[in-house]
């Protein structure tokens, strides 16, 4: 968001340190923050992708007959596909199929779906998870990086930081100071000029920037440092997950978000309850049903069975209605439910993060959610663009051209403080700071040596 230098603004020292660690910000990140624009702009319409790739599996008819039993559903998935039962989800919808998952022989779990009218096997999948078939599950992983490590993970994080600063100072760099007209709100020059892509590049993030702070504020709760040191906060507050859930029963070891395929952040790492006993006739499937399904459980909703014999069914859904977001835990022998959990029992940050991830994901207000989110997502993409280019252009050969500070500039005070504030905010943005300064430090005095 560079703007002409004007006036006073040229021989500004805060001015030309904003500009020069914006610039450095934007040229590092940028490879990231196009990895995380394209990568989620096909995420956000996950459900759309998935219906079209795997239609025949995921649609069927809808007809007018009463639907097999879920035992009976499982029992045909079983005898097409041998395993371990490991989990069940009844059709969202009339025209939709039951889901059977089943851990093979060979180790992997897959999903096999049936026509819930006459049991017919239509196929199966790897199971992908929330992301609902391997290609997005693919798609999500390398939005966070998940692929390379925790390492890279890290990165993520502090390129999300690094997003709201940059904001922030291409604000203050964007700011008019007295200009008069062109290159505020609207864009001048001529295609191809360095000053068109100069004021597409302001213009641009302008528009953006409350979704640039939005996507990246509501991406930090999924990160590694940040988002278990919101998660502890929000805990400690009292604003996260309330006490008390699980003073009943004993619980396991085992995290929510290792028992389903997508935990409400806020207690995605709280324990999940045992039964109240070890051994017995395990209660029914049909008989989980018939009470989840009383319960008023929102449609799309999954079960997950015991995995030992103090274990628990488990019934979650995330639903594009987030107010309809729930977690059951049902006795694995009585299947009496022990913890029942919706969105109006979170706290404050617990239930505003909820809220933000699921705008994040493109649910919570259907298409025109989608539509938003990824026309900001392609401004981003552009921001990236015009930035290199608008760099490219006024870049002399062999040199990197970044702005320079006016000759024996100190940082202003007030810019150590913000550092420090937004250093201290963000951890991960706070380390690439300092190693930064570092390296304008050992620059600086190799500068001055070959200057003696």
């Amino acid at each position: 968001m560079t703007q002409t230098l004007q006036g006073g603004a040229i021989g500004s020292a805060l001015y030309r340190t904003i500009w020069r660690w914006h610039f450095f910000a934007g040229l590092i990140c940028a490879p990231i923050v196009i990895l995380l624009a394209v990568t989620g702009g096909i995420y956000l319409f996950k459900d759309q992708i998935n219906d079209s790739l795997h239609a025949d599996l995921r649609i069927v008819s809808p007809r007018s007959t009463e639907r097999l039993a879920p035992s009976a559903l499982v029992a045909r998935a079983l005898e097409a596909h041998p395993g371990t039962l490991k989990g069940y989800a009844p059709p969202a919808a009339p025209d939709r199929a039951a889901e059977v998952r089943i851990l093979g022989s060979d180790g992997l779990k897959d999903i096999v779906y049936i026509d819930p009218y006459d049991g017919r096997v239509l196929g199966s999948l790897w199971d992908g998870g929330f992301a609902g078939s391997p290609s997005m599950y693919v798609v999500r992983k390398l939005h966070s990086l998940q692929y390379v490590g925790w390492f890279a993970e890290r990165i993520v994080e502090g390129v999300a930081g690094w997003m709201v600063l940059m904001t922030a100072s291409g604000i203050y760099l964007w700011w008019p100071r007295g200009q008069q007209k062109g290159g505020i709100v609207t864009v001048r020059g001529r295609p191809g000029k360095r000053l068109f892509w100069r004021d597409l590049h302001a213009v641009t993030g302008i528009f953006v920037s409350v979704a640039i702070v939005f996507l990246a504020m509501t991406g930090l709760p999924w990160s590694g440092y940040w988002g278990k040191s919101f998660y502890s906060f929000s805990y400690a507050v009292g604003m996260g997950m309330p006490d008390g859930y699980w003073d009943k029963y004993p619980v396991s070891t085992v995290p929510l978000k290792d028992t389903i395929d997508h935990a409400p952040w806020i207690v995605e790492n709280q324990p999940t309850p045992l039964s109240t006993t070890t051994s017995g006739v395990p209660a029914k499937l049909d008989d989980v049903v018939r009470t989840v399904d009383g319960l008023g459980m929102a449609p799309g909703y999954a079960i997950v069975f015991p995995a030992t014999p103090d274990g628990v069914f488990t019934a979650s859904v995330y639903p594009n209605d987030i107010t309809g977001e729930r977690v059951v835990h049902l006795d694995q022998y009585s299947g009496k439910v022990l913890f029942d959990m919706r969105l109006k029992d979170l706290g404050l940050f617990g239930r505003l993060a909820e809220w933000g991830i699921s705008i994040h994901m493109g649910q919570a207000f259907g298409l025109a959610n989608q539509l938003i989110l990824l026309a900001s997502l392609m401004a981003m993409v552009g921001l990236v663009v015009s930035g290199t280019v608008m760099w490219w252009k006024r870049r002399p050969a062999g040199s990197l051209a970044a702005p320079r500070l006016p000759a024996g500039t100190t940082v202003p005070k007030t810019l150590i403080l913000m550092t420090v504030a937004a250093g201290l905010f963000f951890p991960m943005v706070g380390i690439s700071m300092l190693a930064f300064a570092a390296i304008e430090a050992a620059a600086y005095g190799v500068r001055s040596l070959r200057m003696a």
